[in-house]
């Protein structure tokens, strides 16, 4: 079956092609996204702008014809943290559902999670044992550990890279004292829900999702995405830590020249290597193997096991 999935995601909306059959891994067919950063279009009432909503609808509609055009048998279409946290998020998606017959599934966090994790465990398989998962997205940092396909806890934190850069960091470079409070701050936050996380128990592999933790890997020295999905790619926290300070004495420009780093991301590089620095600590990691699978694939492989039981 060729399946199109629609992520409406807080700083990219993507639709994704992929031809699917029970049994097999998801083949991608198609990629077409933009980078909307729907976070960044709140007003002061916390609502999706009329601007934003109207430049989503056309995403959507566009979605839907390059979907017909590559033969799509069936969308899945969802959204997560921005559109969640928007006080009109439900309002947003009513005008969509009403012009476009698309029905976008708010995705709670702990769902969130439970489906990058459950991508994760088919990436990397059995043989990993007691798994472990970040994600550090636009909106928030989710969690995850646990021996199954289900995690044992799931956990989802408003620690995203672009909500901590709009909320925390105003100055360019950004003033150490901001640095400082946000740091103070995502480890308060991650602290909190740690005791949660390691009751699951000891992880025996632990796993990085998302394109913050890719850059991250990708500036220490990882592989370029141009080599494939199958190289190993490794962020070792002594590097995060080197590279919290480095990123924030440095420009946005200056970042962006850095490799594996678009102009439009790099402005979260540095709460993302915040978070990823406080995490990695507080969960004593040593090093985050990246996976090439998230949460996309998860609602894919989702989708795919529901062939099997319909049978």
């Amino acid at each position: 079956m060729r399946l199109g999935v629609l992520d409406v995601g807080s700083n990219t909306v993507h639709l994704l092609v992929v031809d699917a059959h029970s049994g097999a891994r998801p083949l991608p067919a198609f990629s077409h996204k933009v980078e909307l950063h729907l976070a960044d279009h709140l007003d002061a009432q916390n609502r999706l702008t009329d601007e934003c909503a109207s430049r989503l609808l056309e995403f959507v509609r566009d979605a839907i014809g390059i979907a017909e055009d590559k033969g799509v048998q069936e969308l899945l279409a969802f959204a997560t943290s921005a559109v969640r946290d928007a006080a009109n998020g439900d309002e947003v998606l009513a005008r969509i559902r009403d012009e476009t017959e698309v029905a976008i599934q708010v995705l709670p966090g702990t769902e969130e999670s439970r489906l990058t994790f459950l991508a994760a465990r088919r990436w990397f398989g059995w043989s990993s044992g007691h798994l472990l998962l970040l994600d550090i997205g636009g909106g928030s940092l989710e969690i995850a550990s646990g021996h199954d396909e289900d995690p044992s806890v799931a956990v989802s934190l408003p620690l995203g890279a672009n909500r901590l850069t709009r909320d925390w960091l105003t100055g360019d470079p950004p003033d150490p004292e901001e640095v400082r409070q946000l740091r103070k701050h995502a480890r308060a936050e991650i602290a909190a829900a740690a005791s949660a996380v390691r009751s699951a128990g000891i992880p025996d592999h632990a796993v990085a999702t998302s394109k913050t933790f890719r850059q991250l890997a990708r500036i220490a020295g990882a592989a370029p995405s141009s080599d494939g999905p199958y190289v190993k790619r490794v962020l070792r926290h002594k590097d995060v830590v080197g590279l919290a300070q480095r990123l924030a004495a440095m420009s946005i420009d200056e970042r962006a020249e850095l490799p594996g780093v678009s102009r439009l991301r790099a402005p979260q590089m540095v709460a993302g290597a915040i978070v990823a620095d406080a995490a990695m600590d507080l969960f004593h990691l040593t090093e985050l193997e990246i996976c090439p699978w998230a949460l996309r694939e998860g609602v894919i492989l989702r989708r795919m096991d529901s062939f099997g039981s319909a049978g």
